[in-house]
């Protein structure tokens, strides 16, 4: 059994404070295995939870919702935690994930940024896949993202509590073997994924990489071709593939454009984090990068030139005046071809990659 064979039947957006009783039961209930615990509290002293699954030899870490704007990922830590608990229960013939359990120890913080997560509540309580004109205008009306200085996720080690709280629970042990920070795009022609660049285009990596091209292909989603230039230290390794952000690079990016104020403001971020427990053999770090909303308009651009995101981009200033007039966006939606990339499939493709990323690491 896999982490992608887990029961998604029921996925839906929650809140951390709807899923924090679900998520004391099922540790509870599995004493052997699993723990949770608050961690620490946020700047407006909402309690984030801290999950310790497993009880093997390698340290596997996993965070998500340091951008709160990106509800994805803490739902797919969430359901690895619950139904991968539930999995023990099913009486399937390999055992569910004891394999796991024996050569892992995975901790986890399912969501980071409770605060965001409840500013975001407008457009996330409205998410309707099925109904991606309206969609569109809840999310550009309702979309809030901390800044940078603000950015949870590059301010380690103690930028903000919540860092504070993370570094402490995630990368005060042994040596993180992998560490798996998930995101999402707003906009995207489809998946990327964020491998650390020490790892990046090696023989290590050649796995997840073939596997990541082909789990996306299974769903119907392109791989994202944005060949950034080395922009902000996002090194190009090919189709579908980046470095992970590192701020010593977006630090460098903004002193060399003469803006030290904003260089000022980054740290590391929980990659680097990582890293600093095993400076000499750096763990394998990833980011996967699944759009919320897939730009399916096609379009004649050389390879490495998303033309048309980047006609999107120019088009979002007045399509987010309208949405703010409540217009109706469905011109938007039919010229760029927008569509919304279902929940299901997006929890599916990160449970895949982390499958694929423990394979490597294991």
């Amino acid at each position: 059994m896999t982490l992608a064979d887990l029961d998604l039947s029921d996925l839906r957006f929650r809140t951390s404070d709807e899923v924090a009783g679900d998520l004391r039961r099922a540790c509870e209930a599995n004493p052997d295995l699993a723990t949770v615990e608050t961690i620490g509290e946020s700047e407006e002293g909402r309690p984030i939870a801290g999950v310790t699954l497993g009880y093997g030899p390698r340290l596997v870490t996993l965070v998500a919702g340091a951008h709160a704007d990106e509800p994805v990922g803490p739902e797919t830590l969430r359901t690895l935690v619950l139904e991968g608990l539930a999995a023990r229960g099913w009486g399937t013939d390999d055992g569910g994930l004891e394999d796991l359990w024996e050569q892992v120890t995975l901790r986890i913080v399912p969501h980071l940024n409770p605060d965001g997560e409840a500013r975001n509540q407008g457009w996330i309580e409205r998410w309707d896949a099925d109904r991606p004109a309206e969609t569109l205008g809840h999310y550009l009306r309702g979309r809030r993202r901390e800044p940078p200085g603000r950015d949870i996720e590059f301010g380690y080690p103690d930028l903000r509590p919540e860092n504070r709280a993370a570094t402490a629970f995630l990368f005060s042990g042994p040596p993180v073997a992998l560490h798996a920070s998930l995101h999402g795009m707003g906009f995207s022609e489809g998946a990327l994924l964020l491998v650390e660049r020490r790892w990046l285009g090696t023989d290590r990596d050649a796995p997840l990489r073939v596997g990541w091209a082909q789990a996306a292909a299974d769903a119907g989603l392109a791989l994202h071709d944005h060949d950034r230039g080395g922009d902000k230290g996002f090194r190009y390794g090919g189709p579908g593939f980046w470095s992970t952000p590192e701020g010593a690079a977006m630090q460098r990016h903004f002193l060399d454009a003469g803006d030290p104020e904003t260089a000022a403001l980054f740290r590391r971020s929980s990659m680097e984090q990582a890293i600093t427990t095993a400076p000499d053999r750096p763990p394998l770090c990833v980011v996967p990068e699944l759009p919320l909303f897939v730009l399916g308009a096609p379009h004649d651009g050389p390879p490495g030139i998303p033309a048309t995101l980047l006609d999107f981009r120019e088009a979002m200033p007045e399509m987010i005046e309208r949405a703010a007039e409540g217009d109706d966006l469905t011109d938007a939606v039919e010229r760029f071809g927008i569509r919304c990339l279902g929940l299901e499939t997006q929890v599916r493709l990160q449970l895949q990659m982390l499958d694929l990323a423990l394979d490597a690491v294991r």
